[in-house]
């Protein structure tokens, strides 16, 4: 960095640590983490924090930790921590040998608790969940202390340790902290640390029936593994004081707690309750339904990591509150494909085109190119026969004037084939068109007229004894509105579902070069999109899933305001 780039560059975040840097706290260590809840399937959200956290270390020659809270049993299963560990690999990073668990410390929790029961400051409380909602006060009036918050330092350990060996039903008693129930900050009024819950742990099995509160175990797990930035969404900076308490009641190793503003986009649920909801309701196919902001939803729609992590360096760090628009989101995606993506034909509603002149046993391989936008891309073979298959709407039989496509007398270029014009369509008894007799002009191979005409159309094709079938599934927003979350009049957000989100096509053609394909590889076809192989593909039945159409319209409307 020179000495007149200006440090606007920097997200206040960085601007932190540099602060840091320079005053050498932390001896000038850059240690940050990814603490997910293993309670779901992450989400394009967590790919900004994750984007965020392995990039900060990254940056600075430090390290990040990934790290799973599992501190509630009953919503968390062994799934989703592989999921989130494929996830957090699939955008590109590394944890290395730094994979932790909450769970990793759960002695060590106990024994801060201990320390703090001895200390004074935490006792057990027999008031049940509603009781302590009632005396917690509101935003201008006092909280009420509970009756049991001055038992002796003896009592309270005795009910800890009766707690531990599980003499409690669930719900009975918690540990609470002993703060201050006149506090502005309503976390700071005894907040509970552990609760009885007796559940069968995805690592501690039964060992434990009591199980710590987020605010507790999260600076613990700070200070345990040495973090020196932590991390967190808006939502965490009312709980922050919260977390400095506890660390300097116990006089451990004090992270520096960060606050930024998550990632919301337009018509896109960010709730991990609402998409698990969604998930077991079965109004969408699992976790990686393509049309879910999940990542893995993403990964198996065609979205290119490279491309999220592209979108999360775009939308940048802020500390207030946005929406960002889908389309940013898209146009990332679009720009990545349209320099990788290799071209094929694919036709996804076939019309049946004979061109009468062209020989009846004459197949002709053609030369394609493979990628415009990469030389290095090199061509491929495509065959031409008799016997075609444009799209459908790509023919009109009285067409209008700016119609530059197939109608009867009209001339048109097959894309790397010839110029054909259309002397029939054939019908059915239903007046349906079924069939178009065309002619084809022999010197027109490759696209070019020697005689220097010129028509205005180029359709794409397949021969129809080479293509293959296909189904195909053309996604769009899940929701129908911008802000699905928003709900009003006792209604439902799932009554903002879009009813029109997947559409599956069934006898589409696709030319015989993608024979040998794996789920997830990607083409865009050619007039028609970006599509990728779905996981469910076989040989026997080809399935692809569109991941976007070949429009744009963020990248328009950047265009237009310059």
């Amino acid at each position: 960095m020179t000495d007149e780039q200006p440090k606007l560059k920097l997200n206040f975040i960085q601007q932190i640590i540099d602060d840091d840097i320079s005053a050498n706290k932390n001896d000038s260590r850059v240690h940050t983490r990814f603490p997910p809840e293993p309670n779901g399937y992450l989400h394009i959200g967590h790919a900004k924090s994750i984007c965020l956290n392995f990039g900060l270390a990254d940056k600075y020659g430090g390290k990040c930790n990934l790290r799973f809270d599992d501190t509630n049993p009953s919503k968390e299963e062994i799934e989703y921590v592989q999921s989130i560990k494929e996830d957090v690999a699939w955008l590109g990073f590394d944890w290395e040998d730094r994979l932790f668990f909450a769970s990793d410390y759960f002695e060590q929790f106990y024994d801060h608790a201990v320390t703090l029961i001895k200390n004074g400051k935490a006792f057990v409380c027999d008031l049940n969940l509603e009781d302590m909602r009632q005396r917690r006060g509101t935003l201008t009036s006092p909280g009420q202390e509970s009756p049991f918050r001055n038992r002796e330092v003896s009592e309270n350990l005795d009910l800890f340790e009766r707690m531990r060996k599980g003499e409690f039903a669930d719900g009975f008693c918690t540990l609470r902290a002993k703060i201050d129930m006149a506090a502005a900050n309503m976390n700071m009024r005894d907040p509970v640390m552990y609760r009885v819950m007796h559940a069968t742990h995805h690592r501690s099995s039964d060992d434990w029936c009591i199980y710590p509160m987020y605010d507790w175990a999260h600076g613990l797990e700070d200070s345990i593994e040495g973090i020196t930035h932590s991390i967190c969404t808006l939502e965490f900076e009312d709980h922050r004081p919260l977390y400095d308490w506890f660390l300097d009641q116990l006089n451990l190793h004090h992270p520096q707690q960060v606050e930024f503003a998550r990632l919301d986009l337009n018509y896109t649920m960010m709730s991990k309750r609402k998409l698990l909801e969604l998930v077991q309701e079965g109004l969408v196919k699992g976790w990686d339904d393509p049309r879910l902001p999940t990542i893995s939803g993403m990964r198996r729609r065609g979205y290119p990591p490279t491309a999220i992590r592209e979108f999360c360096s775009r939308i940048g760090v802020a500390k207030v509150k946005g929406v960002v628009d889908i389309a940013l989101l898209q146009h990332c995606v679009r720009d990545e494909l349209n320099k990788k993506a290799p071209r094929v034909m694919g036709v996804l509603d076939p019309l049946k085109v004979v061109i009468t002149n062209f020989p009846e046993d004459l197949v002709e391989e053609l030369d394609a190119i493979n990628n415009p936008e990469d030389p290095s891309a090199g061509t491929r073979k495509v065959p031409f026969s008799r016997t075609l298959y444009i799209e459908r709407g790509d023919f009109m039989e009285d067409p209008p004037r700016k119609f530059f496509r197939l109608g009867p007398g009209r001339e048109v270029r097959l894309r790397y084939g010839y110029f054909v014009t259309c002397t029939e369509a054939i019908k059915n008894e239903a007046g349906e068109i079924t069939e178009l007799r065309c002619t084809y002009d022999p010197a027109t191979k490759g696209g070019d007229s020697p005689d220097g005409r010129k028509v205005k159309g180029t359709l794409h094709w397949v021969s129809a004894a080479h293509a293959l079938d296909a189904e195909v599934r053309l996604y769009d927003h899940l929701f129908s509105v911008e802000n699905p979350s928003a709900i009003s009049d006792g209604s439902d957000f799932k009554d903002n579902l879009n009813p029109d989100s997947l559409k599956v096509l069934t006898g589409c053609k696709i030319e015989p070069s993608v024979n040998d394909v794996r789920p997830g590889d990607g083409f865009q076809f050619e007039r028609n999109g970006y599509f990728c192989v779905d996981k469910d593909s076989t040989v026997e039945r080809l399935i692809f899933n569109r991941t976007l159409t070949l429009k744009d319209a963020w990248a328009k409307i950047q265009k237009k305001k310059k």
